[in-house]
C-alpha cells in the first residue's frame, strides 16, 4: 500500500486538503495528515475540521511514497517549520511525487526545490516561485518530473489525475 503525507495547519483551503486526501484513499493509498502536533484539530478557511494523525517532528520521509501540500493560508505557516522543509526536501530528493496547489508552492520555494522546474500556482505567488527559480505557467495542472502543481480548487480533477499518474 502506498503511503502519502498531507500537511495541515490552520486556515488550509478545505477542498484542497480533502479532495486529494479522499481521492488518494479511494485509490487505495494510506494518507496520514500531519500537523505541528499529533491529535490536534485544525480548521479550514471555511470551517471544515481535520485532525492530524502525526506530528511533523515524528515523520520520517523514508516511510512515505509521496507528499500533498494544500493551499489556503496554511502554507505561509507550514513553511516556517524546519521539519516541514526537511520532509519536503527529502521526499523530493528521493524522486517521490510532491503535489502542491494554490499557495502551497510557498512551501516548496522555502524548501529550495523549485529551481529549474515548470509549475503553476495561484497568480498571487507567481512572483515568489519565479524568484525561487521556477518557470511559472498558467495551466490547470502541471507535471514536471516528480512535482505536480495546480492553481485553485476548480483545477482539482486535473491535479489529482496528474498526481495519481505518477504512481
Amino acid at each position: 500500500m502506498k503511503k502519502i503525507i498531507a500537511f495541515i495547519d490552520e486556515q488550509f483551503e478545505d477542498l484542497e486538503l480533502w479532495y486529494p486526501v479522499l481521492r488518494c484513499r479511494e485509490a487505495g493509498f494510506q494518507v496520514d495528515i500531519a500537523g505541528k502536533e499529533a491529535g490536534k484539530t485544525y480548521h479550514g478557511k471555511y470551517g471544515v475540521p481535520a485532525s492530524s494523525e502525526v506530528s511533523f517532528q515524528d515523520l520520517q520521509a523514508s516511510d512515505y511514497d509521496g507528499l500533498l501540500v494544500p493551499g489556503g493560508w496554511a502554507p505561509d505557516k507550514l513553511r516556517r517549520y524546519d521539519d516541514v522543509l526537511r520532509i519536503t526536501r527529502e521526499i523530493f530528493q528521493a524522486g517521490k511525487p510532491v503535489g502542491h496547489i494554490c499557495h502551497a508552492g510557498w512551501v516548496l520555494a522555502s524548501a529550495d526545490i523549485v529551481k529549474g522546474y515548470t509549475m503553476t500556482s495561484t497568480p498571487g505567488i507567481k512572483d515568489d516561485l519565479i524568484h525561487a527559480g521556477a518557470e511559472w505557467v498558467d495551466k490547470s495542472a502541471v507535471t514536471d518530473r516528480n512535482i505536480v502543481s495546480a492553481r485553485k480548487p476548480a483545477d482539482l480533477p486535473d491535479y489529482m489525475a496528474a498526481y495519481l499518474k505518477l504512481f
